[in-house]
């Protein structure tokens, strides 16, 4: 049986766009470090043409870490997040969950590059709900909350700990 954090193939296309405007909000942050490493950008093109339907499942499933791996040549807190972003961005072909870790690392990345980090951070995330379709809205509602299911990105892992898991706490109680 499936983890009730996969979500199906149409609705993980569908958060998968969020997914990816939410971590392209803060790739700048990755990119102004000067690095000719472009796997974060790519790992957010993956991801709007595997939501566009213009990639299949089982490759990007295959490659769903290369974008993650970014965060490995990042300089400062803030480019490592916003690599993060885009690295759960493309993780959403394998687990529709993976949208709420890239909200989230983007909301860590914009306040990990602002003084007021949690104003920052909450700017973000009210940016991120005011642009959620009503769609994709209803997909995340289907998401088991964080913590409840330990089959996936909501789990016991990373995004279950700090100012993480309190951006999704605050997501998923808005949906």
């Amino acid at each position: 049986m499936a983890s009730p954090q996969t979500l199906s193939e149409a609705d993980r296309r569908l958060v998968a766009l969020w997914a990816a405007d939410c971590a392209e909000r803060v790739l700048p942050l990755f990119e102004a470090e000067g690095s000719d490493d472009d796997r974060a950008r790519d790992g957010i093109d993956r991801a709007r043409a595997f939501g566009r339907g213009e990639l299949e499942t089982a490759g990007e499933i295959r490659r769903r870490f290369v974008a993650g791996r970014a965060a490995n040549s990042a300089n400062t807190p803030a480019a490592v997040a916003a690599a993060r972003a885009s690295g759960q961005a493309s993780g959403v072909a394998h687990m529709g969950a993976h949208a709420l870790g890239a909200a989230a690392y983007a909301a860590k990345a914009a306040a990990l590059s602002a003084t007021d980090q949690d104003v920052a951070r909450r700017e973000e995330v009210a940016w991120q709900l005011g642009h959620l379709t009503a769609d994709v809205r209803a997909c995340l509602r289907r998401l088991p909350l964080l913590g409840e299911d330990s089959s996936g990105p909501l789990g016991a892992g990373l995004l279950a700990t700090g100012v993480l898991a309190t951006t999704i706490r605050e997501i998923q109680a808005e949906l």
